[in-house]
């Protein structure tokens, strides 16, 4: 399905959202290392493998847990799919956006490049200081501990939550099997791209069928289990209800979008970056919006709205409504599936940035080595696996350092987004393969809405987004490090 999507010789999306042009080559970042680690990234990645990363990292656990929250939030099926809608335009909108970005700048880093560009090395830095030190360390151990949770499920893994050792710290059997998950994901990554990349390709597709398989599955056996399109115009009296239960809906919808960006993150390693970057976010976040669509329908269609508000996981539940255990037990297999791609991705993508930012000459000159072999950022992966673990092993503190990048995200989701701006403004006569749709509108009200959730999050979780903000700031003292390291290497040659 995805080979189809972006293997179409017409593509006809490339008339309606973008006019494609082959630029002359490729430009290089800047790069301030020394020549003995210039070895270039593999460019492995074809247009199928890019739209995995798009499609497998963005669907998670979201889509199998979320609706119940949003129906919590809104009450009614019809606000839940406003919410749905509302999200997938805005993912949609910033995927068009990091398409002309990722077409005009395809370098490893993605929106590392794009605001250093911009907005000058300090703001580049921070932003990378973010991600490589909490952001992606703890998204890894997110989903490692969630993929733990979901097997922890089936009867066989029981003894997951139970300790190898108490003392002189606790040590669970699914600390161990969530940090056995990072250490083979990332040297499946670190082996190379290719190898990451057919594994995001053949999972993703996996993953897609096991979703429109729990689809047909609701649709088919619904009616006959009290279901019907009745459900469709029932409601939740419980719910929060006004602007602020919608916007509820609209975070935990977009949570579930969350991912589309990682692809711009190894723009470095993509063939044909100024085709296929566009191609894969346009066609990957697409069709996670119409399967996103489909899930909740097919939910809708099974419980009703009282019960949908009352289930952990209402996708679970609407199976096992239908199929009884096994279909429970159908979606926890999906659902580890599902989280076993996003891991690759996550992983995949997070290397990169710290790769990019020790090219530049602002970080160890050892994260930006290039295996011989494998052509991979070998040691950016391997410390990026470290602080994983290390997260890992404090077990529930991670979870708040968490809570702390949250705010950081959407502040430079705002940022890495308004930077199309500075670079039409300043840069007007340079190569853009692509040229989104919809400019400058598109791009502003993606930022606007950036902006307006960011402020959101801060009021509605200040303590956690005033400490995000402290750690932010808190690499500028490391930024004035390496930058007069970088002076000195550069005075001494």
């Amino acid at each position: 399905m995805l080979t189809w999507l972006g293997e179409l010789s017409g593509f006809s999306l490339r008339s309606t959202l973008f006019a494609y042009t082959r630029p002359p080559s490729v430009s290089a970042p800047t790069q301030t290392v020394s020549p003995s680690l210039r070895r270039e990234l593999a460019r492995d990645l074809g247009v199928s493998h890019a739209s995995a990363v798009v499609v497998g990292t963005i669907i998670g656990s979201g889509i199998f847990l979320v609706p119940a929250e949003m129906m919590q939030a809104v009450g009614s099926a019809k606000l839940v799919y406003l919410a749905w809608v509302v999200g997938g335009l805005l993912s949609f909108f910033g995927a068009l956006t990091y398409a002309e970005l990722g077409a005009m700048k395809p370098q490893a880093g993605g929106e590392y490049v794009y605001v250093r560009d911009a907005y000058g090395p300090l703001s580049g830095f921070l932003y990378a200081w973010t991600w490589f030190v909490i952001a992606k360390p703890a998204s890894i151990a997110t989903v490692v501990t969630g993929l733990v949770r979901i097997l922890g499920t089936f009867s066989a893994f029981s003894f997951f939550s139970a300790n190898i050792i108490a003392a002189p710290f606790a040590l669970t059997w699914g600390q161990v099997v969530a940090i056995a998950a990072a250490i083979l994901i990332s040297m499946l990554n670190y082996i190379g791209v290719k190898k990451a990349g057919e594994f995001q390709l053949v999972f993703t597709v996996l993953k897609i069928a096991i979703i429109v398989g729990i689809v047909a599955i609701c649709f088919g056996g619904g009616g006959a289990v009290g279901g019907g399109w009745a459900n469709f115009a029932g409601s939740f009296s419980g719910a929060k209800g006004s602007v602020t239960g919608f916007m509820a809906a609209l975070v935990a919808a977009l949570w579930a979008y969350d991912g589309w960006n990682d692809l711009n993150m190894v723009a470095g390693e993509v063939k044909q970056p100024e085709r296929n970057i566009p191609i894969a976010l346009i066609a990957g976040v697409a069709t996670v919006g119409l399967l996103y669509v489909l899930v909740n329908a097919a939910v809708q269609y099974v419980l009703p709205a009282d019960a949908i508000a009352a289930s952990q996981r209402p996708a679970s539940d609407a199976v096992a409504h239908v199929l009884g255990r096994m279909g429970a037990s159908i979606v926890s297999a999906g659902m580890a599936i599902s989280m076993l791609v996003t891991l690759n991705g996550t992983i995949m993508s997070g290397a990169r940035v710290p790769f990019a930012v020790a090219r530049d000459g602002y970080l160890f000159p050892a994260l930006a080595e290039v295996h011989p072999r494998f052509r991979t950022p070998s040691v950016a992966i391997a410390v990026q696996a470290i602080l994983s673990i290390a997260l890992l092993l404090l077990g529930a503190n991670f979870r708040q350092l968490f809570s702390l990048a949250i705010f950081a995200e959407w502040l430079f989701y705002m940022i890495a987004g308004s930077t199309v701006f500075v670079f039409r403004s300043r840069e007007p006569d340079a190569p853009r393969p692509y040229r989104m749709w919809g400019y400058p509108f598109v791009p502003a009200l993606f930022v606007t809405v950036a902006t307006a959730l960011l402020l959101y999050t801060f009021k509605n979780n200040w303590p956690n987004s005033a400490y995000g903000l402290l750690v932010i700031l808190a690499g500028i003292p490391f930024f004035v490090y390496f930058s007069s390291r970088r002076q000195r290497a550069s005075a001494s040659l």
